[in-house]
């Protein structure tokens, strides 16, 4: 059988008449005189007139067109005018011109001292500050002699004062009682060390390899393209390339457009600026100034420094009493004592005892060994092992068959008809019955159309 992998198309008809009933009209039973609803679907009529489609439409038969002139105006010839243009302006003629003189400056004319007087530079600060006579006030300051207690230092703080010692409870002691170690040496045996039994283990069983035997028939390197191909005479393809054509420097001669109307043209050529030589001037540089001509230079000493006068140097020898010197005076003061009291409770004296409450309260018990649920040892077959299936011994490999639809002439197949399902079918002519004396029996065969 030649299954299509594509969806039937029915671009062909049967001759059988469509089935326009739905499963809902066939299964709905009417109520009444009521008939249902006619379908508003155009019924498929076939065309008869098949012939050539005019391309006239209602609006090129009915339209008519009009010769319309468009007024085209001739453009007049330009004719220069004559006479002198007149380049006066309204601003040349309403204009009248006013005398200018220079800008006067507004720059305030330099005073010049005229007094040849000589200038004071005492200030008025010397002027007026006089010196006064005044003396030394003394301090008010009421003096309280230091008077250093006869008693001595009393040193106790308010923790010491407001400190109560208590007795303090001591804690129960939850060490355990000392056990007595077991005698004699360590039992190392387990419960899988006595329980557990040795079983013999058996050989394990290893296939022999098979050797190699190289088979004894030709190898078939065939191909189903070298097989079932055939090819077809045809042409060679012609190369697009164009042909090569070698251009030299003679198989050009002639001129061309540009030497044709290529006029000359006189140009004279241009004038190049030459800057003027440098001429040093030969008259002397005045470099006076209106500055040093006009400047009155004036003797003025200079300014006195306003340091004050030097005092007179004292010989006397310096006093470096202070307040803080005469009133402070060390005191012989002893070191403060440890004010850490000595602990009430005892610390123990002799071995630690390392022995737990659950050393002492546990008691063995004998444990029993678990079930053992591993299954029981199966006995190993000497016989080989049957991998033999029924898909190995029943199947036949098929021979894999090429659709004709995709190269039928080469193939040697000749195309038959089509189906009202889109399907081609062809037949296959053998190429060995082609004598005269064979009549050849083609097969038909289904193609992907």
């Amino acid at each position: 059988r030649h299954r299509c992998c594509h969806k039937p198309t029915r671009i062909y008809d049967d001759g059988m008449q469509p089935h326009n009933k739905t499963e809902y009209v066939e299964n709905y039973t009417g109520y009444g005189n009521i008939c249902p609803p006619e379908s508003f679907k155009p019924k498929p009529e076939v065309q008869e007139d098949r012939a050539t489609m005019q391309g006239i439409s209602t609006f090129k038969s009915d339209y008519l067109p009009y010769d319309v002139k468009t007024p085209s105006q001739a453009q007049a010839e330009y004719r220069p005018k004559s006479g002198k243009f007149d380049l006066g302006t309204v601003y040349q003629r309403d204009y009248s011109p006013h005398p200018v003189g220079p800008v006067t400056l507004v720059r305030p004319q330099q005073k010049t001292h005229t007094s040849g007087a000589k200038v004071d530079t005492i200030p008025t600060y010397r002027d007026d500050y006089r010196v006064w006579k005044s003396q030394r006030t003394e301090s008010c300051k009421v003096e309280h002699p230091y008077k250093p207690p006869s008693g001595k230092f009393g040193n106790p703080s308010t923790f010491q004062d407001d400190y109560i010692p208590r007795q303090p409870n001591p804690p129960q002691n939850c060490k355990p009682c000392e056990a007595k170690l077991p005698e004699g040496p360590f039992d190392s045996n387990t419960t899988q060390r006595t329980a557990y039994i040795v079983h013999e283990l058996e050989p394990t069983f290893i296939r022999p390899r098979e050797e190699y035997k190289p088979n004894d028939q030709p190898f078939e390197d065939l191909t189903t393209h070298q097989r079932d191909f055939k090819g077809t005479p045809g042409e060679q393809a012609k190369s697009c390339k164009p042909e090569s054509i070698n251009l030299s420097t003679d198989a050009f001669k002639g001129t061309t457009e540009f030497q044709d109307r290529y006029q000359p043209w006189l140009v004279t050529t241009p004038e190049f600026y030459k800057p003027r030589e440098y001429v040093p001037p030969t008259e002397k540089m005045d470099l006076n100034s209106s500055n040093r001509l006009d400047y009155i230079s004036h003797k003025v000493p200079p300014v006195a420094p306003i340091r004050p006068a030097p005092g007179k140097r004292t010989i006397a020898p310096f006093q470096g009493k202070s307040t803080t010197r005469e009133d402070f005076q060390p005191w012989s003061i002893c070191r403060r004592g440890i004010l850490k009291k000595e602990e009430q409770i005892q610390k123990p004296t002799g071995k630690f005892s390392d022995l737990t409450t659950f050393r002492s309260h546990y008691i063995p018990h004998q444990a029993n060994p678990p079930q053992s649920f591993k299954p029981l040892p199966a006995v190993p077959n000497a016989l080989p092992f049957q991998d033999e299936t029924l898909y190995r011994t029943e199947y036949t490999p098929k021979k894999t068959e090429v659709c004709p639809g995709l190269h039928p002439d080469a193939l040697g197949y000749v195309y038959v008809n089509t189906d009202s399902q889109g399907h081609k079918f062809y037949r296959l002519v053998s190429p060995e019955c082609s004598r005269s004396t064979c009549n050849p029996i083609p097969k038909e065969v289904a193609g992907v159309s």
